[in-house]
């Protein structure tokens, strides 16, 4: 580690007492270099053992690496939790501009103790730190609007970024995700329920700091090689071209995709939901995490009759990848498209995690089509596959818990599974162990 680097820097905060602090932590960093070493050392110190993933002992801990902010693709920032969804350790990575933004706010890691006693979120602006009143955006029906609303009242446009969750997260279900600049997750296992349990609404960080690097002529020569492998080399092509979704048309030949909750292997519908049908019908722009080339975030421009305006059009930008498609594509058996975008962009609105939504789609699916569930335990709804205007009304459901049945889902398919049967057919993330 060079002398004067910020990354060693940790950065506590106490949201039951308002505190923050931070503390050289050069031993931490020299023995389990960043990222996801130092992360799942901190939460150690943090996290006491047995404690419950929704209680204010569950610290949630943000971690960069020596390489962030410093040379192309070391774009991603890891957060380790306790998971509400497996009882176990939660490690989630996002891109975006998270990494950036906390390595040039002068931090390796944060380290968030503690819960609010009302709705609030955290602006970290380099060595300031506020505790906002987020009363007004909690129940907010679109996390997006939240997003824009924080844009509009904090400083330091283009350097920051903003980490959010939806009413999922708010509701507590243990697979909701949380948003980073609209288009990025830390996806999976829950850390929006953790986010909710904390009353914890975003979290914004920018900064502006500079790093220090050694010899600045080979730093200048290595980067320009990372730099040119990223754009230049034929292995990283589909990334900027079609993205991850050029994955689906060779997985389906193979039979590797998923598909009807895994009881086919091959999907008819591939060729209308694949990265070249959505390119060329479908793509508005393209988009890169702070500090990497590839480019590799494709955003779909689905433009709608306006409910409201018979002679208004509405254009929504709708970020897709493989996984996107296959767990709300070919997992339920569905081949539109446009329905295809509406239920990705509604799972966004909620702050869901889409991947773990659509096993719990999938499987609902199924246990409904084996008699498992019936259309009154339902509430009068019945899904079948490819049916994306039930998958849309699931959706409200699951976050809004009209009655047991939805509510169950909300706790996501093993649950559901040892409720109504199917555990045969049931995803499951992995075995649930409550003893640390």
């Amino acid at each position: 580690m060079l002398k004067g680097d910020p990354l060693a820097n940790v950065l506590y905060i106490d949201l039951s007492k308002k505190r923050h602090w931070v503390e050289r932590r050069e031993d931490l960093f020299e023995k389990n270099i960043g990222g996801a070493g130092v992360a799942v050392e901190l939460l150690h110190e943090e996290c006491p053992q047995g404690a419950d993933p929704l209680s204010p002992e569950n610290s949630i801990i943000f971690a960069v690496g020596p390489l962030t902010g410093l040379f192309p693709l070391a774009s991603k920032t890891v957060a380790m939790f306790k998971s509400p969804h497996t009882g176990n350790l939660g490690e989630s990575h996002a891109g975006g501009r998270s990494a950036v933004a906390i390595r040039t706010a002068g931090y390796g890691a944060i380290v968030i103790r503690g819960a609010n006693d009302i709705p609030g979120y955290v602006a970290i602006h380099g060595s300031e730190v506020h505790f906002r009143d987020a009363r007004a955006l909690w129940g907010m029906r679109n996390s997006f609007t939240v997003g824009r609303i924080i844009r509009e009242n904090e400083p330091a446009a283009g350097l920051r970024s903003i980490m959010r969750i939806g009413r999922a997260g708010e509701k507590l279900i243990p697979y909701a995700c949380v948003t980073t600049e609209s288009y990025r997750h830390f996806g999976r296992l829950g850390l929006g329920a953790v986010f909710g349990s904390k009353k914890l609404k975003a979290v914004v960080v920018s900064g502006k700091h500079s790093l220090p690097v050694g010899g600045a002529a080979d730093y200048r020569r290595v980067y320009d090689q990372i730099y040119h492998e990223a754009v230049a080399s034929p292995v990283m092509k589909k990334y900027h071209d079609l993205g991850t979704p050029e994955n689906v048309l060779p997985l389906n030949a193979l039979g590797g995709l998923p598909t009807r909750n895994l009881k086919d292997a091959r999907f008819e519908g591939a060729d209308r939901i694949c990265g070249e049908a959505l390119a060329e019908h479908y793509l508005g722009r393209r988009l890169a995490c702070s500090h990497c080339p590839v480019g590799c975030i494709h955003i779909a421009a689905l433009r709608e009759p306006d409910e409201n305006e018979p002679y208004f059009y509405k254009t929504s930008m709708i970020s897709y990848d493989y996984e996107l498609i296959y767990a709300l594509g070919s997992m339920l058996g569905g081949s539109d498209p446009e329905g295809l975008l509406k239920l990705i962009d509604r799972i966004e609105v909620y702050g869901l995690d889409a991947m773990s939504t659509g096993v719990v789609l999938a499987w609902a699916t199924e246990a409904q089509e084996r008699g498992l569930v019936s259309e009154d335990a339902a509430g009068g709804l019945r899904l079948a596959w490819g049916d994306y205007p039930a998958y849309l009304e699931a959706v409200r459901r699951i976050i809004d818990q009209p009655n047991e049945f939805y509510a169950t889902l909300g706790r996501g398919v093993e649950h559901a599974a040892s409720v109504y049967g199917g555990e045969d057919f049931a995803l499951a993330f992995g075995l649930v162990l409550n003893s640390g």
